[in-house]
């Protein structure tokens, strides 16, 4: 792949995967608005689970074909690309099954587990997208493999665009005619089949008018299959791992939350509204941390190249610029979350409730985009084993704090469990990167940095201590968030330029900026 090539791959990619991660982050605003809390709660329930069984069955997969795909093209060994294509379609086919039968089998333990019954019908129907998305998975992996990355990137928008779309319409179709909560909950994760399929019906078509036709190998045979499924696996796992951060640390959350809470003397009954008051923060992280997740699918390649040509000094730069950049993006979104948590959740959720979990939960952010930061370094690094045993670390620290800060705190205790697990992964990816790549990793810089966002946070934070928002409407709320949140990135970026953090160079490769 030439020089110009790569770049351009990588843009098209980036762009699609922002956009989607946009898309994929704000619905869940409209979705509390139009069907409220306990249908939020549910979603937030249940989304975690099928992402963990999606991101396993899928992440790693079209990486670990366009990687066999591209070395076979190296060889010009076409035999081995046809073994590659139809190895992964079959265990495309088994992943999804599998997975689709296992948690159809254990939904109604499962549901219970979450909270209640009611999550068992949104459960089943999300659980059929298996069915469809790691078969889908393998074609953007096959068009990767020939250096086009268009399908991919046109596919990730498609599946979005029509996920959310049938989201917000079915969730309003049926709050309109009083459908119960469970039903609303299993109704809008149509929009998750809805989305993969469409994806799936492009990725097909797109295939069949392509010019890359694969010439049937009839001696493919049962040791084939198992030599060439082998090699899939043992590239595509510890990238699935590695992926599946945010996901798996959510599953525990839902998992281990309601638990918390019934065991802290709450009804259950009340268990899925909480939860939707915790999934308020959940989604306002999601936003914040998007250009963190944008980054990190160029940063992987990236550091393998320079590593792979032993430019040790190079990667450095890297990995240095990446973390200034998330430094100077990341501090501020954490320090406006948490300076501007009442409006925000009145502006965005309706009302105040859970605002203090919104405060803690939105301060997390910061290190959240670290860690996948970090995650994501480790893997360019060829490191993804010790990635993936880095973020099992993390889910059984996880799952301790939040049974016993939930005890203790309520709520709040999950909120904070998340903030305490993603700073202890942070520090932990920070100290092996290090170890490899001696990088700068904290400086007058970044004190700097820090100092800027906080005093930005006073100034917008303090006034809020002096209104009672819980007398304001929306639409007040709404335009107080927007004048402050531009008042407090004018005063953070100037305060930056002050103290000469950024310059006009550095203010052009923000993104959106530089047009």
């Amino acid at each position: 792949m030439s020089a110009s090539t790569f770049v351009k791959s990588t843009v098209i990619l980036s762009v699609a995967t922002l956009l989607s991660k946009i898309l994929g982050s704000i619905f869940r605003i409209p979705l509390q608005n139009i069907a409220g809390d306990e249908v939020l709660g549910i979603f937030s329930m249940v989304y975690p689970i099928y992402m963990v069984a999606l991101i396993l069955s899928v992440a790693g997969i079209p990486i670990a074909i366009s990687k066999l795909i591209a070395e076979a093209r190296a060889e010009n060994d076409e035999k081995m690309i046809y073994y590659t294509y139809t190895t992964a379609r079959i265990l495309a086919l088994l992943f999804g099954v599998t997975s689709f039968i296992l948690i159809t089998i254990i939904s109604k333990p499962l549901a219970q587990l979450l909270g209640g019954g009611e999550a068992r019908i949104a459960l089943i129907i999300v659980s059929a997208t298996l069915l469809i998305a790691p078969y889908m998975a393998v074609f953007r992996g096959f068009f990767q493999g020939f250096e086009d990355m268009r399908p991919t990137a046109i596919s990730q928008v498609i599946e979005q665009f029509v996920r959310v779309g049938f989201i917000i319409v079915i969730a309003y179709y049926l709050v309109v005619n009083s459908y119960a909560n469970n039903i609303v909950a299993g109704g809008v994760m149509v929009g998750s089949i809805a989305g993969a399929l469409a994806s799936f019906i492009y990725l097909r078509i797109k295939h069949y008018r392509s010019s890359l036709k694969l010439q049937k190998v009839p001696d493919f045979s049962l040791a084939i299959f198992k030599t060439y499924g082998r090699k899939i696996l043992h590239i595509s796992i510890p990238i699935a791992i590695g992926t599946i951060t945010m996901a798996l640390l959510n599953f525990i959350d839902a998992l281990t939350v309601p638990i918390g809470l019934r065991s802290s003397g709450v009804e259950p009954q009340a268990i899925n509204y909480l939860y939707g008051i915790y999934g308020r923060g959940l989604a306002l992280v999601q936003i914040a941390t998007i250009f963190a997740t944008s980054i990190v699918l160029p940063l992987i390649p990236l550091i393998t190249k320079k590593l792979a040509e032993n430019d040790i000094i190079g990667t450095k730069k890297i990995i240095t610029e990446t973390h200034r950049m998330t430094h100077i993006i990341s501090w501020p979104a954490a320090a406006g979350l948490l300076a501007l948590t009442w409006p925000l959740n009145l502006a965005l959720f309706t009302n105040l409730e859970g605002s203090s979990v919104l405060a803690i939960i939105g301060f997390s952010s910061l290190f959240t985009s670290l860690t996948l930061i970090g995650t994501g370094t480790l893997q360019g690094m060829n490191l993804s084993q010790l990635g993936a045993i880095i973020i099992v670390g993390g889910v059984i620290l996880k799952t301790f704090t939040n049974i016993l800060l939930i005890k203790v705190f309520g709520l709040d205790g999950a909120a904070l469990s998340t903030l305490i697990v993603y700073i202890v992964l942070f520090v932990v990816n920070t100290h092996f990167i290090y170890k490899r790549v001696p990088f700068t990793r904290f400086n007058l810089e970044t004190v700097k940095i820090i100092s800027s966002a906080t005093i930005m946070g006073l100034i917008v934070g303090l006034p809020t201590l002096f209104f009672n928002f819980a007398h304001w409407s929306r639409i007040e709320a709404l335009m107080y968030v927007g004048v402050t949140a531009l008042i407090g990135a004018i005063i953070y970026f100037a305060l930056l330029y002050v103290l000469k953090v950024i310059n006009k160079e550095t203010l052009e490769r923000l993104p959106f900026i530089r047009k």
